[in-house]
C-alpha cells in the first residue's frame, strides 16, 4: 500500500465503484485539500487524497452505511461536547483493542479512549449505532482504515481503495480478506 503515490489502477476504480461523471463538481479541488492538510499540520494518505481532491468528497451512496461524509465533516451522529479531534497526532493503535473486555480501570482506559476516537484519523463515515470507519493519517497505521465502536477498535486491514472496493463488490465488513 503506497499511501505517498495514488496508483492509476487504483484511481480507475474508485471512479468506476463511485460512478462520478460530473467533471468534477462534486471533487473538493487541490486548493481545498492542501488548505486542510496545512490547518490541520498532516498530509492526506494517497489515494484518499487524490480522490477528493479529483474525483469526489463524499458519498451518499457509501461506503459506509449512511455515505461517505466530506473530507473536513464528521458523520450526523458523531455528537456534540466531544474533544476537539486532533489529526497530527498520531493514532495510538497498532493491533485490535476491545476496551470493553479491558481488565485495566477506567481512568486508564479513558485517555487512551478519546486519542483513539480522535487522533490521528480522518472518520470516513457511520454505520450507525456508533460505529465509525476512520482512515489513518498519522502513526505506524498511517493510510490503513480502522472500525472504531463502544465496545472497541479493528483495523479493517486494507487502505481506502482496498477498503471501497469490499464495499462495491458487496462483501460484509468482518469478512476483510
Amino acid at each position: 500500500m503506497d499511501t505517498e503515490q495514488a496508483d492509476p489502477a487504483d484511481l480507475a476504480a474508485l471512479r468506476a465503484a463511485f460512478d462520478v461523471d460530473d467533471g468534477g463538481a462534486s471533487a473538493l479541488g487541490w486548493e481545498a485539500v492542501y488548505a486542510f492538510e496545512t490547518e490541520h499540520g498532516i498530509v492526506v494518505p494517497e489515494p484518499y487524497r487524490t480522490f477528493v481532491a479529483e474525483i469526489s468528497d463524499g458519498s451518499y451512496a457509501g461506503p459506509p452505511d449512511y455515505g461517505l461524509v466530506g473530507l473536513a465533516e464528521l458523520p450526523n451522529d458523531w455528537g456534540d461536547g466531544r474533544p476537539e479531534r486532533e489529526l497530527s497526532r498520531p493514532f495510538p493503535l497498532t493491533e485490535a483493542w476491545l476496551w470493553e473486555d479491558d481488565p485495566r480501570p477506567e481512568e486508564e482506559i479513558e485517555p487512551i479512549l478519546d486519542q483513539v476516537f480522535d487522533h490521528g484519523s480522518i472518520v470516513l463515515g457511520t454505520d450507525g449505532c456508533g460505529m465509525y470507519w476512520h482512515l489513518v493519517v498519522t502513526g505506524p497505521q498511517r493510510g490503513r482504515i480502522w472500525n472504531i465502536c463502544g465496545e472497541g477498535a479493528t483495523p479493517f486491514g486494507a487502505g481506502f481503495a482496498g477498503w471501497v472496493a469490499h464495499w462495491a463488490a458487496g462483501r460484509p465488513w468482518f469478512d476483510d480478506e
